[in-house]
């Protein structure tokens, strides 16, 4: 594992040698076990401690309310662009879905920046504030007049637009909440897990532990944004609905830094991609050399290092790299050390396989992209659904739910189905596969993708009624379609695709994130954390080429035709866009079956497939470590 480090410069005489760390775990209650008797020190000699459950608190206490403001910020935003800056529903749609995948892609920049040079610690610490300054200059756009539009002049009046100087303030906000997710999205995961000692029995059990309750509070953290925060912004003040999760985001940093003085700093690797790059060059400049008859047996190896990421067994796979690990002369290995004299012409067979780890998973995450454009419409067209629908509850003069509070519906079934699958489902195909893990993460990745193409089925049957609904509706009042903007259809008939998706998510999402953290490479962790959120921001702005694609191709009236910053759905052919996501990503899971059946397991030989089960969210875990009972 790497070493955590403490401030301080100098090395103790009786500090161990080379990276090992022994480590102790204080489990909460002021217990300690460890590998050795002997404490563990850093590198300047000071005793080390995993403090665990200690350090929680402040941990997931930052995490809850974190999500709580940035949910509650996110959810409800569609709305705000449409009815407080007065844009269109393709322009609301087109700019949340580059919003959404530029505030993803920034985790990969953050996670970069956290592997090699800020730290976990620190690239959460600005995350959070720039998160909290996002949220503040969004709050003053709803609360200052002179910083959004002015109001529409009644029913089917004029409505004016931003001008300049309001979009610029508005895109500001976005840019620092854009900063504050990619440094707070792919490392406050792993920063969690680090807190606990993963070669002992009760840290490897808090570490999963932690992973749980990272779940129950971002299920908690969604319920109430999508509930009493969103209630806020619709039913009371736009200003007091963004200034809740202000304030909370400011508790979840005061939280953060009070527990600066308890946490385990891990300290980075290495460059996380540095070897690919050598190992592709090595392999280009050794393109003509003689394959070896047996590589296994011949390739250049070296004393393996490290103590964080584990020695990999050769692969048969891109077998082109190979060439990378062939010793043409004596000339290239350095007698002394044993090592390459010039490691961008002969590399270590170790090296080739960590090449070819990171690039066996590209094509899987490819698909992942694509899988995820379905998810993209529960915060643009989803919402818009639901707003001209019926939502009342308890009749014609009863309550009137908002529509993104529609957003809940996803990860209530992500809720309940996660309990039902671990305790139930999972011992019968315990007993059916004859494996520890049921079905492995590949099968388990593809069930959520079939489950996303019904839900986009659904969602198309469920707008073709809603717009008929609406049509009969309009005709027996005596007015068009499109000034008609409410269908008579309940709103609850929305239900049956988030529900779907909820499920989806359930097998493909939770799989996925296991997935990248199991097979990348131990010293990119934070990387590993921000290929799922950049594989979120592809797919936004995926999504959004769609809806131009299929706006331009099917429309059915001007691009500019709104009514107080209203869109007429009821005219847009939206099912037709659902329609086209199912198709896509009917393909996309074809092709994704070719990718898994294609793919090998990180550290497996070619006949084992994950015959020990893969255990979950295990970060600086070691091949041929014994799992925790």
């Amino acid at each position: 594992m790497a070493r955590p480090s403490v401030p301080g410069a100098g090395v103790h005489p009786e500090a161990p040698a080379g990276d090992t760390i022994l480590a102790v775990h204080d489990d909460g209650a002021g217990h300690y076990d460890s590998l050795d008797s002997a404490a563990p020190r850093d590198a300047a000699g000071r005793e080390v401690r995993y403090r665990g459950w200690k350090t929680m608190p402040f941990v997931i206490g930052n995490e809850t309310f974190e999500k709580l403001g940035s949910i509650g910020t996110a959810a409800n935003l569609m709305v705000y662009l449409t009815s407080v800056f007065h844009m269109s529903n393709v322009r609301a749609a087109i700019a949340l879905n580059a919003f959404s995948g530029t505030t993803n892609l920034a985790t990969v920049f953050g996670a970069f920046a956290s592997d090699l040079y800020l730290r976990r610690y620190a690239t959460v610490c600005i995350g959070c504030v720039a998160t909290l300054i996002g949220m503040v200059i969004l709050t003053l756009t709803a609360g200052v007049p002179s910083l959004h539009p002015l109001p529409c002049a009644g029913d089917g009046g004029q409505c004016a637009g931003a001008t300049r100087g309001q979009f610029a303030v508005l895109v500001l906000s976005f840019l620092f909440i854009v900063v504050g997710a990619g440094g707070i999205r792919p490392c406050s995961l792993p920063f969690g897990a680090d807190q606990f000692n993963p070669h002992t029995e009760s840290g490897r059990r808090g570490i999963n532990s932690f992973f749980n309750w990272y779940y129950f509070t971002l299920t908690i953290a969604v319920c109430g944004s999508s509930t009493g925060i969103i209630y806020v912004q619709s039913n009371v003040s736009w200003w007091i609905g963004f200034a809740i999760p202000a304030a909370l985001m400011f508790v979840s940093c005061a939280l953060f830094f009070a527990g600066a003085g308890l946490y385990v700093r891990v300290r980075p690797e290495g460059v996380p991609l540095a070897g690919v790059h050598r190992v592709t060059v090595a392999a280009f400049r050794k393109r003509r050399a003689p394959a070896p008859a047996d590589p296994a047996a011949s390739l250049f190896r070296t004393r393996h290092a490290s103590a964080l990421v584990s020695r990999l067994p050769y692969t048969d796979q891109f077998r082109f790299l190979d060439k990378a690990a062939v010793v043409e002369s004596k000339g290239e290995v350095d007698d002394s050390s044993g090592g390459a004299k010039d490691p961008w012409r002969l590399c270590s067979l170790q090296q080739v396989e960590e090449a070819k780890c990171i690039l066996r998973i590209l094509p899987v995450w490819g698909t992942c992209i694509v899988y995820y454009v379905a998810f993209a419409q529960t915060n643009t067209y989803v919402i818009l659904q639901a707003a001209q629908s019926d939502r009342r509850v308890g009749g014609a003069r009863g309550f009137e739910v908002p529509p993104a509070s529609f957003t809940i519906f996803p990860m209530l079934v992500l809720t309940v189905w996660i309990p039902f699958y671990d305790r139930l489902m999972l011992p019968w195909l315990r007993r059916l596969t004859g494996r520890e893990e049921g079905i492995t993460l590949l099968q388990r990745m593809g069930v959520g993708m079939v489950l996303s193409v019904v839900a986009m089925l659904i969602s198309g049957m469920a707008e073709q009624r809603r717009c008929e609904l609406a049509e009969l509706h309009a005709a027996a009042s005596g007015g068009s379609m499109s000034e008609s903007r409410v269908s008579p259809m309940s709103v609850f008939w929305l239900v049956p695709q988030l529900a779907a998706l909820g499920l989806s998510e359930a097998f493909n999402q939770v799989s996925q994130m296991e997935f990248y953290y199991k097979q990348f490479l131990e010293n990119m962790r934070s990387v590993a954390g921000s290929l799922l959120f950049s594989g979120l921001a592809l797919s936004s702005y995926l999504s959004g080429l769609l809806v131009t694609i299929v706006h331009r191709t099917r429309r059915p009236a001007p691009a500019t035709a709104t009514t107080g910053g209203s869109p007429r759905t009821n005219r847009g052919k939206l099912d037709c866009f659902y329609f086209v996501i199912g198709f896509v990503g009917a393909v996309n899971f074809f092709v994704f079956l070719a990718c898994a059946k294609w793919y090998r397991y990180k550290g497996m030989e070619e006949d084992e497939q994950d015959a020990h089960g893969i255990h979950q969210w295990q970060p600086r875990s070691v091949v041929g470590d014994q799992p925790a009972n």
